[in-house]
């Protein structure tokens, strides 16, 4: 999938509420560390995992289900760490459930065709295969620190 740099800024700086679908509390898993990045950088990540649900992880309990998360949060964007088998149910349930959500991305790895029309035919934006905090880290400069050339030019440090 090729996504241009606008989209994906447009996208990360929009999102505030992030359901995180398969979130560990194992730190060395990504799905704990993806998690932890984005809560550092101001998103609310609501941890989806029935293993861990009603534990806390960064300050926020974790949840069951999608359809677990009450109403009252806005989730914007769905991040799924799981099989691209489970991705259309996760997708259908995100639909029905998340009535603020704007973004369904798929974590590097996983794709699914179909659940991407089915998000789309909703009005949802679709990402696939990538992960957003390595896109942060590229596209606002995080990543230049390290020695990356991101393409990005910018007189922040």
């Amino acid at each position: 999938m090729n996504y241009s740099d606008d989209l994906l800024r447009q996208t990360l700086t929009s999102t505030k509420v992030i359901a995180c679908v398969g979130v560990s509390m194992n730190p060395v898993r990504p799905s704990y560390y993806v998690a932890r990045y984005l809560t550092l950088k101001g998103y609310r990540v609501i941890g989806i995992n029935p293993g861990h649900a009603g534990k806390m992880l960064f300050g926020e309990q974790i949840r069951a289900t999608l359809s677990d998360i009450p109403a009252e949060i806005p989730v914007d964007m769905v991040d799924i760490f799981r099989r691209p088998d489970a991705v259309p149910a996760i997708v259908d349930e995100a639909i029905a459930n998340l009535p603020h959500l704007k973004t369904i991305w798929m974590q590097i790895g996983i794709e699914h065709k179909e659940a991407t029309a089915t998000a789309e035919a909703a009005g949802l934006t679709v990402i696939q295969n990538r992960c957003p905090k390595i896109e942060y880290q590229r596209l606002f400069g995080e990543l230049r620190m390290g020695g990356f050339n991101t393409g990005v030019i910018s007189s922040r440090l």
